[in-house]
């Protein structure tokens, strides 16, 4: 089995990089700790299997991810990888907690260092994010910058942080400038609005959820913005679809494991893993450029790329695209 990355362009940043990502969520303790060791191992596998984009975030284990990620990129040559990161929040000791760390009581990252997310969408909390980042990944150059998960700050994002983003790309310190969400809508007004490069939508693009494909994607494709999908698995429900999985970062509902329970049995008639459908199915779109895997261990590395090349018939794209029961379960 070919299990060579091919490479491709991130729209008009012209960056070339690998069509699979390596997500860097799970190094920052998403849902389980994970040790500097285990995350070093998974960043090297990635390296070895000729991942060359890597996308991460302060809020991933409030700058764990940042740091391990950091650790091994910075001893590899710089201009063979693509570096993504995200800005509008800064970790602080005190101030307004941002509430992503928290669900129904329960902290989503495990094992994070005493700081709290502060949303912060100002030109001078982007170049503070930035630096800061930079410091964390001991890596001097960040190629594409996001707006984080800015559902409530739309204007803020649009009149402060994206203008910034904006100025620091005329200024060749990005090459890139875009907006990462878990939603699609908003994604779709700064590619209309924003003047952005590239766009990361996280769960809105996969097999269980295909609200991305009525606007976002093609408006994309017609404007030449790359498309980033991340969350392919939706959180882990379509990567081990058992009762307490994972949905959009909460237990999966009964009619969610029933759904997905369905789509497996589908891919099951053709002889496919669940795994492999969702991965390739979301990059078979003409407007996604790359794809974004999350692992918190090298097994977890080496199963993303043997998913990534399963062979899969064309009989299966058709009775799954023809299964038009679409959006969020």
């Amino acid at each position: 089995m070919d299990n060579t990355l091919a490479r491709v362009t991130l729209g008009r940043t012209g960056l070339k990089t690998s069509w699979l990502g390596l997500g860097t969520a799970p190094l920052g303790g998403l849902f389980a700790e994970v040790s500097e060791a285990q995350a070093e191992a998974v960043v090297e596998r990635a390296w070895e299997r000729g991942i060359r984009l890597f996308d991460t975030a302060p809020l991933y284990g409030f700058g764990l991810a940042e740091r391990r990620l950091g650790r091994v990129l910075a001893r590899r040559p710089r201009d063979e990888f693509v570096l993504t990161t995200k800005v509008g929040r800064l970790l602080r000791t005190e101030g307004f907690l941002d509430p992503s760390n928290d669900l129904d009581g329960e902290p989503i990252f495990k094992g994070v260092p005493d700081l709290r997310p502060v949303f912060d969408f100002s030109a001078d909390g982007i170049q503070a994010s930035l630096a800061e980042s930079r410091q964390r990944l001991g890596i001097d150059r960040i190629d594409v910058a996001y707006v984080h998960d800015p559902d409530a700050h739309h204007q803020l994002a649009s009149d402060l942080a994206l203008p910034e983003l904006r100025r620091l790309r005329a200024a060749n310190v990005l090459r890139g400038v875009g907006a990462g969400m878990n939603q699609c809508e908003m994604l779709a007004d700064f590619v209309r609005e924003s003047d952005v490069d590239i766009v990361l939508v996280a769960g809105r693009y996969s097999l269980i959820d295909r609200s991305a494909a009525s606007d976002l994607l093609p408006l994309c494709l017609e404007r030449g913005i790359a498309a980033v999908a991340g969350g392919v698995f939706n959180s882990g429900v379509l990567a081990d679809p058992q009762r307490g999985a994972t949905y959009d970062y909460a237990p999966a509902s009964q009619a969610v494991l029933d759904r997905v329970a369905e789509l497996r049995g589908i891919c099951a008639d053709h002889g496919v893993p669940l795994r492999a459908a969702a991965i390739q199915f979301v990059r078979r779109h003409p407007a996604v450029s790359a794809v974004l895997v999350g692992a918190r261990s090298p097994q977890e590395v080496d199963d993303a790329l043997e998913m990534g090349h399963f062979p899969v018939p064309e009989g299966l794209w058709s009775d799954l695209e023809g299964d038009r029961r679409v959006g969020r379960q």
